[in-house]
């Protein structure tokens, strides 16, 4: 069976999200990986809005449990950041020991990223960390690696994945 990624972003927020999808899993078909996209699990009809949301992470936290890695989408979504179910998914899966790859724009350090004055702090007075990454230093220490892209990202994690000897992951 090949090793099954779970693909993570706020890619399902996309016009496009069920062929963004289909896009995602094809990439990561011809690298020899199964992609698991959140648009895969059914979700009944006429579910009241809170139901089928706790449907939705339900399901999406089994994806998580039962992937060998995720692949995660680390762009800016709404703002600066990237997106907060995102960054759970990461989370959960470092938790459980899986790999994480991610993939985002070519960003610099957040200092640069973000409006700061000369004493580092943004415009509500939060220091903006200094720690030359271009992501949150909690998801910058624990991928296993990053890309520009998501064609570049999954041939990564592939290429990673088959390694004998990876580099441990941060616990």
């Amino acid at each position: 069976m090949p090793p099954r990624i779970y693909l993570a972003g706020f890619d399902v927020f996309r016009p496009d999200a069920i062929e963004h999808g289909h896009h995602l899993k094809d990439l990561c078909a011809a690298q020899g990986l199964e992609g698991l996209y959140p648009f895969d699990n059914q979700v009944p009809d006429g579910l009241a809005p809170e139901a089928t949301a706790r449907l939705i992470c339900q399901h999406n936290r089994q994806m998580i449990h039962d992937c060998d890695a995720v692949l995660a989408n680390l762009n800016a979504f709404r703002g600066l950041e990237p997106d907060s179910g995102t960054c759970f998914e990461i989370g959960m899966a470092v938790a459980l020991g899986k790999p994480v790859w991610a993939y985002f724009d070519d960003a610099p350090t957040l200092r640069r990223q973000v409006p700061h004055d000369a004493d580092g702090h943004d415009a509500q007075g939060f220091v903006v960390e200094d720690f030359n990454l271009p992501r949150n230093l909690m998801l910058a220490c624990t991928w296993a690696g990053h890309s520009r892209d998501a064609a570049s990202a999954v041939s990564a994690l592939a290429h990673w994945l088959r390694q004998p000897q990876r580099a441990p992951l941060a616990p």
